[in-house]
């Protein structure tokens, strides 16, 4: 028959009878509609997917490769006191009985559970290179050797005695755990971290004292709730350390199954010694999971597209004993700035979003808190006590129904002697025994194996001591299945065993309060400072402590290493967490924190101003102004030609890093100072040919920034404004100190100056004359204050106000500072 051909159909025969044909097989087709199919088929292998490999049991903790390569191990010996064994041997027993799925899947496994870094408490010992901290890969498993650690010998306990269901493996050819027994809360001591079908688990690991002590309380208070148990459990405790934060954060995620915990390293801000001495920043504990070597390229990365500045070099000091990352600083770095940031742009911080989701019974997925994790063990390891109790009675009723029958023979030996040897062979024996002393089957097989020995004295004393041991054992285990209580006591007291016996301290440290978003200067001590500027814009902050006091008339320290061409301008105390309002001639205005501005020693030159705010070069700063968080009131600011304005402090709370405009200034005039006002005080100015004038503030109304201000002195030709300063009416004893350009100065009660209107030309302040130079500053004092005194060339000097003497407007005062030959006062300032 041709093969496009059909086959023919039956045709009768001559005879009448139908040809026979080939048979046609009919196969049976279901419609359904490809969503249904498409669905279940799906759920089947998401619920595969669930189930048999990405989440663990609730009641050991352990996804089925883990409990497989535990068990494999278990099974062939591989014991905490055991040889170790190639790895490969393991991998190759667990995929040829247990796992039939890749090698390396089964291998990453149990490297992981051999890992110090991964593992709070390591469940696999392992000999050889199991990775690093680093990232880098263990050896093929043909170089590794494994055995189990002694912990995970608590996991695997009485398995043996039927506690737990078997189910075949995948060839049906042996039987494998369906759960391991567990006397550990397993879930929450190592954590779990796994990635199913439409969901996903990562649980922290915590520590085992904690837990056992949580466990315990559980046990005794079944209706306390997760909140309860948050008493005893502190949170995570990660292997690699490291500090965690807002324990309000952590109870939540506990109680609720999921949320968010926040982790950092421990790092340290050391002054570092040897031939590169300087700040350095140690980290010695990184948060978990994090790759050290990744970390640190991140660092360079940062260092290099320069997001993070003050970093000189990066060293991993790290060995056997810890981590140690090492991290110089500049000089001029702030280290607790770039510690800040390096938590904000790196993985030294990090979170942990815990999402506790487990196989209830092995099946059922669900999200879980730390009282149901905790219950579910529990009523696991009930099942596995009651099911022990129940093999080990089993056992002793067998042992001791068979003792029973070799007492009774050996009570009447002679009979039972008698009656084997008359029978005829072994069967008619054990038939015999039972017919005529009453025998179960399992004592006579026991009679007849029974040695000769056993008739000695001592050997039936024996039999009989074994018996009414075997006979308490009965009893107990008979009472303990009867009561939930023993039952319950025995959970405890093997918990608090295994709690005794691998205690360990906590290496997580938990701070109670929030990890708030911290600014720059939460991370800056708080601490006074002293500003400098000179001539030619090099600005810098010192301790008031460089300065050590002395006597008046002294010639000071080198305050700065300003060059022959520079002098200093302006110095000033502050606090470093005050903001900064620079002002410059041409009336324009930028602003800082007083942190930013690069700190110097007492001798340095410092930094040029325009590297980190953008003043133009041709524009030179005149005054400088401190301001914290709480301050408020006016602006009022002095020109060298007299004029004066008031604006509100709120008009400079947003000023742009090219600065903005404070005051429009006729021209050949310039800005010169700027004093922060209540409001009520009054206002003092000085000239430098010796005149000064007081008048209230209030005849100088408040006006917008760009204003130009009215008059406040009338100056004479060739005289223009020295100083100004504010009266605050409620000090009585103020006193008005005046510093003259050779170094000579004085102290005049305030209340030589009588109070003017504004715009007049005042009244004589000092004595000016070539031995004293013209008036350079003036400022309002109390008597307790000191005095820094600065010269052009750089020179300082510190001195008690009190060694100044007091004297009427129109003298020359007294020397305070010895300059040297072409020196001058640049300034002054009081502490």
């Amino acid at each position: 028959m041709p093969k496009n051909k059909e086959p023919k159909k039956n045709k009768k025969s001559e005879a009448g009878k139908p040809e026979e044909t080939k048979a046609v097989a009919r196969v049976n087709v279901e419609r359904r509609e490809i969503s249904t199919e498409l669905q279940e088929s799906y759920l089947d292998y998401a619920m595969s997917v669930i189930v048999s490999r990405a989440l663990p049991d609730v009641r050991d903790g352990m996804k089925p490769v883990h409990r497989r390569i535990l068990w494999t191990m278990w099974e062939a010996g591989l014991t905490h006191s055991a040889k170790f064994r190639k790895s490969a041997t393991v991998i190759g027993d667990v995929l040829g009985k247990y796992h039939p799925h890749g090698d390396m899947a089964v291998y990453d496994a149990l490297v992981r559970m051999a890992q110090e870094f991964s593992l709070r408490y390591t469940l696999v010992d392992g000999q050889g290179n199991f990775g690093s901290v680093d990232g880098d890969s263990a050896a093929a498993y043909r170089y590794t050797e494994a055995r189990l650690s002694k912990i995970a010998e608590e996991m695997l306990f009485d398995i043996d005695k039927e506690t737990v269901d078997w189910i075949p493996n995948y060839d049906g050819t042996r039987e494998e755990p369906k759960v391991l027994p567990a006397k550990l809360p397993n879930l929450l001591l190592n954590g779990a971290v796994g990635i199913a079908v439409g969901m996903a688990t990562s649980i922290p690991p915590n520590n085992l004292v904690e837990l056992v002590d949580a466990t315990l309380h559980l046990a005794d208070n079944p209706k306390a709730g997760a909140h309860d148990l948050m008493e005893f459990i502190q949170g995570p405790d990660f292997p690699t350390g490291g500090v965690i934060y807002d324990r309000k954060a952590i109870i939540e995620a506990y109680t609720s199954g999921h949320g968010t915990i926040t982790m950092r390293a421990v790092a340290e801000i050391k002054e570092s010694q040897g031939a590169r001495e300087g700040q350095t920043i140690e980290i010695t504990e990184i948060p978990y999971q994090v790759n050290k070597s990744e970390l640190i390229i991140k660092i360079a990365e940062l260092v290099t597209d320069k997001k993070i500045e003050g970093i000189r070099d990066i060293r991993d000091e790290s060995d056997k004993n810890g981590i140690s990352i090492i991290i110089e600083m500049k000089s001029s770095a702030t280290p607790q700035k770039v510690l800040n940031q390096l938590f904000e742009y790196t993985d030294l911080q990090k979170n942990f979003n815990l999402n506790m989701i487990a196989l209830a019974g092995g099946v059922q997925p669900e999200i879980m808190s730390v009282k149901d994790v905790l219950a579910a063990f529990l009523a696991h390891r009930n099942e596995v006590v009651v099911r022990r109790a129940q093999f080990d009675l089993k056992k002793a009723e067998e042992r001791a129904h068979i003792l029973r029958g070799l007492a009774k023979a050996l009570s009447i030996i002679d009979k039972v002697i008698a009656t084997i040897k008359k029978s005829k062979d072994r069967d008619d024996a054990r038939t015999n025994l039972m017919k005529n002393f009453k025998f179960s089957e399992i004592q006579a097989n026991a009679i007849l194996e029974m040695k000769l020995q056993t008739l000695a004295n001592l050997e039936r004393a024996r039999i009989e001591d074994e018996l009414a041991e075997k006979e308490r054992i009965i009893a107990e285990l008979t009472s303990l299945l009867k009561s939930p209580a023993k039952i319950l006591k025995v959970i405890k007291d093997e918990l608090v065993d295994v709690k005794t016996r691998f205690n360990s301290p906590r290496k997580t440290k938990v701070v109670s309060g929030g990890l708030k978003d911290f600014r720059e200067e939460d991370l800056i001590p708080q601490e006074e400072t002293i500003i400098t500027l000179s001539q030619g814009g090099y600005i810098k902050r010192v301790p008031p402590a460089s300065f050590k006091t002395q006597n008046r008339g002294g010639k000071g320290l080198i305050g700065s290493d300003v060059n022959d061409e520079d002098f200093l301008t302006h110095f000033m105390a502050a606090d470093t967490h005050d903001n900064i309002l620079i002002f410059t001639d041409r009336g324009r205005v930028f602003q800082t924190k007083v942190y930013e501005i690069p700190p110097g020693t007492r001798t340095s030159k410092g930094k040029p101003i325009h590297n980190f705010l953008e003043v133009p070069t041709e524009e030179k700063v005149n005054a400088i102004i401190t301001y914290g968080k709480a301050d408020e009131g006016n602006l009022v600011m002095v020109t060298q030609n007299g004029m004066i304005k008031k604006t509100s402090l709120k008009d400079f709370s947003n000023v742009r890093k090219t600065g903005i405009i404070a005051i429009s200034l006729q021209k050949g005039d310039a800005l010169r100072w700027v004093k922060l006002s209540s409001g009520s005080d009054e206002v003092i100015t000085t000239t430098s040919k010796g005149q000064a004038i007081r008048f209230k503030e209030s005849q100088v109304r408040e006006m917008g920034r760009t204003a130009a201000g009215v008059r406040a002195i009338r100056l004479k030709s060739g005289d223009q404004v020295s100083s100004m300063d504010l009266v605050n009416k409620n000090v009585k004893n103020a006193r008005l100190l005046v510093v003259m350009a050779n170094g000579f100065g004085k102290l005049t009660p305030i209340g030589q100056y009588k109070v003017q209107s504004r715009g007049g030309s005042g009244v004589k302040t000092a004595k000016i004359t070539s031995k004293t130079g013209e008036l350079v500053a003036a400022q309002l004092v109390d008597a307790e204050e000191e005095l820094l005194a600065l010269s052009a060339k750089g020179q300082i000097i510190r001195t008690p106000l009190s060694t100044i003497r007091l004297a009427s407007r129109a003298t020359q005062g007294v020397r305070i500072m010895s300059l040297n030959a072409g020196d001058k006062v640049a300034g002054i300032v009081c502490l």
